[in-house]
């Protein structure tokens, strides 16, 4: 049975940096497209990030343009997203998932397979 694990979340202080990692144990998804989401407390789940199966195309929210980075190792069947500049407003539950068909997408319907999250909280 295939698991994505995230690791990496914590508490930092509003600009500050954090990099999660996404480890992915019983399948290869070195063919999956990968993508990060974000759930706040009493907010809808937000699309992140996504990156496609090679690496060759990133996606960004406009919230975390040119603050946050996606990046994976097929070799190593990983995922990460590089957060840097951090603001209170980044404060959530952050989740990794992969689509078997897809390029990157920031619609989460896409994604088939989700991790149990990582608690991110930026202090002001």
């Amino acid at each position: 049975q295939v698991q994505l694990v995230e690791s990496g979340g914590g508490l930092v202080q509003a600009g500050g940096s954090l990099r999660l990692s996404c480890a992915a144990s019983g399948r290869i998804v070195s063919n999956y497209a990968m993508g990060w989401f974000r759930q706040a407390p009493g907010k809808e789940r937000e699309f992140v990030a996504a990156i496609s199966w090679n690496g060759g195309s990133t996606y960004y929210a406009d919230s975390v343009k040119g603050r946050f980075t996606i990046s994976r190792d097929n070799a190593k069947n990983t995922v990460s997203l590089q957060m840097n500049s951090l603001k209170p407003e980044d404060t959530a539950v952050y989740y990794c998932a992969a689509d078997r068909y897809g390029l990157g997408s920031p619609v989460d319907a896409r994604y088939e397979l989700w991790g149990q999250g990582t608690q991110v909280t930026v202090s002001s």
